[in-house]
């Protein structure tokens, strides 16, 4: 039998498996960077509050990635080129979930309507995102070599799901109450297909690598679909429900620095 820990340690015990992983994590954490960089120089007058709270979701994101590369580094590994069908930030944005790149390239700025959709997002992956840390946290937490990486980004994650809750009921009680819940569904059942997808490409590289029996493999994308199909079917409403959060103005100071790992 084997578990989440029992995989993801295997995982981490393999230098060319870690470097795959890492490089996947990076990735996406430094596109993430990038897209709250140009939603914060894009808002709406209306909303300039808010830049500052996005850019610092954004400078999070990019420190996350510096992390991850700093994690290789200690090892003595490079980052390789991450597999389009992995890319889960890519995908979702060309699923059309988000602000599309090519609006936020442009020097035009945002709506209300926008920032709306950016939260949505934001929302729905975020309470992905802290899913996971929580449960690499609680497994790996104490590790002495990515403990502190995973403490840290756990937190952060936590931080951007908290400021997105925030952020949207504030809108709902403007009066978008309707649009934020569309918003939120389009957005969740777009994103656990897209994470059904990546999971399965993942896995299947880490098989490749790690010389899985087909057997393994075939057991593993059974646990992926069967995840999805829960996802599909009731798991989905975990992530449009809005509610205050305990910790309140979670990004409303500076970004914490990256540690120093080498």
């Amino acid at each position: 039998m084997f578990s989440a820990k029992s995989l993801f340690q295997e995982i981490l015990d393999d230098d060319e498996s870690f470097r795959l992983f890492c490089s996947i994590a990076a990735s996406g954490e430094s596109q993430g960077g990038w897209e709250n960089g140009r939603i914060s120089a894009l808002v709406p007058q209306s909303e300039r509050a808010m830049a500052p709270k996005i850019a610092r979701h954004g400078a999070d994101e990019d420190k996350h990635g510096r992390i991850f590369h700093a994690l290789l580094k200690k090892r003595g590994l490079t980052p390789v080129p991450v597999p389009p069908e992995t890319d889960y930030t890519m995908l979702l944005e060309r699923g059309g979930i988000g602000l599309a790149h090519d609006k936020l390239r442009r020097d035009e700025p945002l709506t209300v309507r926008d920032v709306i959709v950016y939260l949505s997002h934001s929302r729905v992956t975020e309470q992905r995102a802290s899913e996971q840390m929580e449960m690499l946290r609680r497994y790996f937490g104490d590790h002495p070599e990515v403990g502190r990486a995973v403490r840290m980004i756990s937190g952060d994650e936590d931080n951007h799901l908290a400021y997105a809750h925030e952020e949207l009921l504030r809108f709902a009680a403007a009066g978008h109450g309707r649009l934020i819940q569309r918003t939120l569904r389009e957005c969740a059942l777009a994103e656990i297909r897209v994470y059904r997808d990546v999971s399965l490409a993942v896995m299947a590289h880490m098989g490749r690598i790690l010389g899985w029996p087909r057997a393994r493999s075939a057991a593993l994308a059974a646990g992926i679909h069967a995840v999805y199909a829960y996802e599909r079917l009731a798991g989905w409403h975990r992530m449009v429900g809005l509610r205050m959060p305990e910790h309140r103005n979670a990004l409303g100071g500076p970004a914490t620095p990256a540690p120093e790992y080498v």
